[in-house]
């Protein structure tokens, strides 16, 4: 399963949808890009509101970067995660956090 995330363009201000692999934790969802350089990175620092759709369910969320040096517990687990579903975690994480009153993916 992918997970689907629009953003919105820095430039055009129109939507961008990627598909990419991510892990659940907390409640949020992760993603890992292969560069900092990636124009979806760039929309999310540029316009951090995303659009998220896994499976069935669509949400709102607010995205930000995960800094391995300022969150040294938060970025091994990620790390831990990735690489046990998709034997990778090399990169940047990002977290997308589901907007308030929504139910995580997965919740009852």
């Amino acid at each position: 399963m992918y997970l689907y995330l629009t953003t919105t363009g820095r430039v055009t201000g129109q939507p961008r949808e990627i598909e990419i692999w991510f892990a659940e934790h907390g409640g949020c969802f992760y993603l890992i890009a292969e560069r900092k350089s990636a124009n979806w990175v760039r929309n999310i620092q540029s316009q951090p509101q995303v659009k998220v759709r896994v499976g069935d369910a669509e949400f709102s969320a607010i995205a930000r970067i995960v800094r391995d040096d300022s969150e040294p517990q938060l970025a091994p687990v990620v790390k831990a995660l990735f690489d046990a579903k998709y034997g990778w975690c090399d990169g940047l994480i990002v977290e997308l956090r589901p907007a308030s009153g929504l139910k995580p993916f997965g919740a009852p």
